[in-house]
């Protein structure tokens, strides 16, 4: 898959984003070296490389164990410690400068 020059106008439309021709042409150019690389990654063989929690052994492993073990801390179960009651909506909403009774109101940001 490529990108196009179409591709590339609809998203930076889509972010409002004001490109030069330059800056289009080098959008264009990096965006379809990224896929392209991606591309070249997909060929690689991979059926024996187990899955990492981490693509580092930098941060937050335990030296003690081999292998994904080590990442066990990765895959452990959403606890909710010190469970407290939210907020009432009614409260959250009283200081607010517009509310509609259940969401705030806010201005509009984007204009097209």
């Amino acid at each position: 898959m490529k990108v196009t020059e179409k591709d590339v106008a609809y998203v930076a439309d889509l972010a409002n984003l004001e490109l030069s021709g330059e800056e289009r042409a080098g959008m264009l150019r990096d965006l379809n070296s990224i896929l392209d690389y991606v591309d070249r990654l997909n060929e690689l063989d991979t059926t024996k490389v187990e899955p990492m929690a981490q693509v580092s052994d930098r941060y937050g492993v335990s030296e003690s164990q081999q292998g994904s073990e080590r990442f066990a801390y990765a895959s452990r179960e959403d606890v909710v410690e010190g469970l407290r009651k939210s907020l009432p909506q009614e409260a959250a909403l009283e200081n607010a400068p517009d509310a509609d009774g259940t969401f705030f109101r806010v201005p509009k940001v984007i204009e097209r």
